[in-house]
């Protein structure tokens, strides 16, 4: 184990970002956690660093027939395709709405109950850290990082207690930046790298926000 739970691994993550943050004009500056497990974690590095909180809620467009594949995601306001993907597999703009009304559904409600009615920030020409507890495959993170910038942040990190060694972000595309405490090769799941990895609940995710 290399965490004891989310709190310790977010206070280490936070004296991590240190360095990097200190080279940013606070108001230029927000954390954004991915719910659930990471929010916890995301509210110690804003803390410490100082930076405003939010939550940033991405959903998977999966493909029809195929949902664990993902043919683009979605954010607050944002969408996006694989449109390599799409027209290879001649997936139809029907299908796609189809999928995405689905999923569209989902992430209002996530959102609207994570926040309790409060606005998202903006991020718009800011410099986004987003945060979740461990990074396994990546794909949820690099939707999220991708959602960002989209939204028109102009630097875009990637900060968890845990990474594959040969996990890098994409510049330009997802992340501009990794930041992370531990690369540990042979992890099969986050919750290996914590002694305890209880869910984190909506009532943890709107308490850590307000």
């Amino acid at each position: 184990m290399i965490f004891h739970d989310r709190k310790d691994a977010g206070l280490r993550l936070a004296e991590a970002c240190r360095a990097f943050a200190s080279r940013i004009p606070i108001e230029k500056l927000i954390v954004l956690g991915i719910p659930r497990g990471g929010v916890p974690v995301a509210a110690e590095v804003a803390r410490v660093i100082g930076a405003p909180l939010d939550v940033i809620v991405v959903r998977k467009l999966g493909l029809p027939g195929h949902a664990e594949l993902a043919m683009g995601a979605i954010g607050d306001g944002v969408r996006i395709l694989d449109d390599r993907l799409i027209g290879r597999l001649g997936i139809t703009a029907e299908q796609i709405e189809e999928v995405e009304r689905r999923e569209r559904a989902e992430l209002v409600g996530r959102a609207q109950r994570f926040r309790g009615g409060r606005s998202q920030l903006e991020v718009r020409d800011k410099t986004v850290i987003v945060v979740d507890d461990g990074i396994a495959t990546g794909a949820t993170a690099r939707a999220a990082c991708a959602v960002v910038r989209a939204l028109g942040a102009t630097q875009v990190v990637v900060a968890v207690p845990v990474a594959p060694p040969d996990w890098h972000p994409s510049p330009g595309v997802d992340a501009d930046e990794l930041i992370t405490v531990a690369t540990p090769s042979g992890i099969v799941a986050i919750g290996q790298c914590y002694t305890d990895f209880t869910q984190t609940t909506d009532d943890e995710v709107r308490a850590a926000l307000a």
